[in-house]
């Protein structure tokens, strides 16, 4: 083993062991933690803030946030091309989007306003109204799944947007607050953790975290724009298998492999930051 490896372990382990020193109680019946391997990279742009990612067609689609740089993109992968472009008006905080059938939604974060695309023009056709935040969304083939930064996860009808049911996320008895940008892969719900390194896997039918993905180091600290450059974005390509992940203003996507679980973990509670995810 060589002394990057050593030191990579002794690493993991002294975070597994420091979390749970603060969270003793909640330790005992945590998820297993997986680690990933990088397959290939793909340029980003620092400008995007990224809210919301998924991959169709041979492109990423990406929903990006603060007021007055909200965007929806249409990306090439390998060249970071951005194709077509929907602009948000300032007074939005544009949040998660998600594919269904020819059209694409994008959801605000505090307006209260859902926007409907033609996917293929990025031409406005309708939009909802809701209650609360919106944070990340995803899809599976008959339901819109959203985050909105607690730990409940609302299934919603893709035509009026309404909510059918909620699942409330725990790892054992410890609720996962924070989540924030969706995937749904394999049939399990992946959610990232608002200013954390970790992807949680979590069951669509009753909340539970099925398992967790450590994604510590995978872009150095010294390429990261500020302390709001945290990882959020996740991606998958259902024809190849293949998973995706970014980060707000980072200058990759990486595509990964997970690697199997070896130990038990459980993230740090959330705390508040500025600005918003």
């Amino acid at each position: 083993m060589t002394a990057f490896s050593v030191r990579t372990l002794s690493l993991s382990l002294f975070r597994a062991v420091a979390l749970c020193a603060i969270l003793l109680p909640a330790c005992s019946p945590a998820a297993p933690v997986a680690h990933y391997k990088i397959v290939a990279t793909y340029p980003h742009s620092t400008e995007s803030y990224t809210e919301g990612l998924f991959y169709r067609d041979g492109l990423f689609y990406e929903g990006t946030g603060l007021e007055g740089h909200s965007a929806v993109l249409a990306i090439q992968p390998d060249s970071g091309k951005v194709l077509q472009r929907r602009d948000l008006p300032a007074p939005y905080f544009g949040e998660g989007i998600i594919d269904w059938g020819p059209n694409l939604y994008e959801w605000t974060w505090q307006s209260h306003i859902c926007f409907v695309y033609d996917r293929f023009s990025l031409r406005l056709i309708k939009q909802f109204a809701y209650t609360g935040e919106g944070w990340g969304m995803t899809r599976t083939a008959k339901e819109i799944i959203t985050s909105d930064g607690t730990d409940i996860l609302r299934f919603r009808d893709p035509e009026t947007f309404k909510e059918i049911r909620h699942i409330a996320v725990k790892d054992g008895n410890k609720s996962i607050s924070q989540l924030n940008e969706l995937e749904y892969i394999h049939g399990e719900i992946y959610a990232n953790v608002w200013h954390s390194d970790l992807i949680a896997r979590i069951s669509p039918r009753d909340g539970h975290v099925i398992g967790w993905i450590d994604f510590t180091g995978i872009l150095p600290e010294t390429e990261k724009i500020n302390g709001e450059s945290v990882l959020n974005g996740i991606a998958y390509d259902a024809q190849r298998d293949r998973i995706f992940v970014t980060g707000k203003q980072w200058p990759r996507i990486f595509e990964v492999k997970i690697i199997n679980p070896s130990a038990p973990l459980v993230p740090a509670a959330g705390k508040s930051h500025t600005p918003r995810p």
